[in-house]
């Protein structure tokens, strides 16, 4: 029997593992899945109820990092994951996604000659100021197996010297997790919804948005912060806009005084028209819930692009670069950068339904994480 280490260290990871351990779960008596928790990220909402909303159990391990400098944050992930590997002598490693996590238990894994895998290989923005961008490029260059959602992943690594028979492309996991959710919510919405947002929803009109802001470079410059929640604004005018406030991004907000630009009486309202609605970060579920009923969402977000692109959702990106470029290419995305002008404009283009009419790339279709395992098992 294989003994897989799947290593997860932020929320995101945990969505793109879940798939990939329900599917091992399928050959019990060929591979034994052991899921780890870095713990790079405190989140007070990781509870039981979000592993059973998953589908999976707890992690086997918790190594509760917690947060620090990119060096102190990969050196303590580094220790804690050796004494596990040296505990549990696994036949593979495997990463996903572009964290802190996914480099240091890759290096982990190779310094003790095991086998690592990465999921989501081969994704690049080609902008080195992005710390995931660095975390994809070393991972890469010292992974064994690549698993790539899209086929310029592949390319990608193919141009970086990487052996063709080591390159599978499977599809993507993150999109596997998105449709299992989805069924989930239209049979059991009603205990999987947290109530507020149940009624959030229903005060909100036939045509809203979504937005997600967190990244450093938009947030943590008064003049970009300002200047794009001035476009979210003009743009809340028309249609109210649902903001699940991230609290690097609240903190900056206060900080720059620039809370003006949110609506603050919308409690008391029976129905919702226009403004920034502020909300406290939202569950997975519980956002989805919401945007996937959107006339678009607005994010600097990377899954979201992905997964607006598989809903066929319209995705204003607020970067001037993107590392899943299909989703521009042939998806439902646009990339702006921090252009105001621009936000507004394509979301008049939202609201009138003018939107270009993308497609979903192949292989975007539930069942990547079963070719994932069709791999570890060969």
């Amino acid at each position: 029997m294989k003994k897989i280490l799947l290593v997860a260290g932020a929320r995101p990871n945990f969505m793109k593992i879940a798939p990939i351990l329900r599917a091992i779960g399928h050959y019990p008596d060929e591979l034994n899945g052991l899921l780890v928790h870095t713990g790079q990220h405190y989140d007070r909402n990781m509870s039981l109820t979000f592993f059973a909303s998953l589908g999976i159990p707890e992690p086997d391990y918790n190594l509760e990092v917690g947060s620090g400098s990119h060096a102190v944050q990969t050196a303590n992930i580094m220790t804690r994951f050796e004494a596990v590997c040296l505990t549990e002598k696994p036949d593979m490693v495997l990463v996903v996604g572009d964290v802190n996590s996914t480099i240091a238990a890759g290096l982990v894994a190779k310094k003790l000659h095991i086998t690592l895998c990465h999921v989501e290989a081969g994704l690049r923005s080609r902008d080195r100021a992005m710390p995931e961008e660095i975390n994809r490029l070393t991972t890469d260059a010292i992974t064994d197996i690549f698993f790539t959602t899209e086929p310029e992943g592949t390319a990608n690594l193919l141009c970086e010297g990487h052996a063709k028979e080591t390159i599978h492309f499977v599809g993507h996991v993150m999109i596997d997790n998105l449709f299992y959710q989805l069924e989930r919510i239209s049979t059991d919405g009603d205990r999987l919804i947290d109530p507020s947002v149940n009624e959030l929803k229903k005060r909100l009109p036939e045509k809203f948005f979504c937005l997600t802001m967190h990244r450093p470079s938009n947030v943590d410059n008064r003049e970009t912060l300002s200047g794009l929640l001035r476009a979210v604004a003009e743009t809340g005018r028309k249609a109210p806009v649902v903001f699940p406030c991230h609290p690097r991004t609240r903190k900056n907000i206060d900080r720059f005084g620039l809370s003006s630009f949110l609506n603050t009486d919308s409690q008391n309202k029976t129905s919702i028209d226009s403004g920034i609605i502020v909300t406290e970060p939202l569950g997975y579920n519980d956002f989805l819930y919401l945007w996937k009923d959107a006339a678009g969402v607005i994010t600097d977000s990377g899954g979201m692009q992905e997964e607006t692109t598989a809903l066929k959702i319209p995705c204003i990106t607020m970067r001037t670069t993107t590392e899943r470029p299909i989703t521009a290419q042939i998806g439902s995305n646009e990339v702006v950068g921090t252009d105001g002008d621009r936000i507004i404009a394509l979301a008049q283009k939202m609201l009138r339904g003018k939107w270009k009419a993308g497609r979903i790339p192949d292989l975007w279709d539930g069942k990547a994480s079963e070719r994932i395992v069709e791999v570890l098992r060969r």
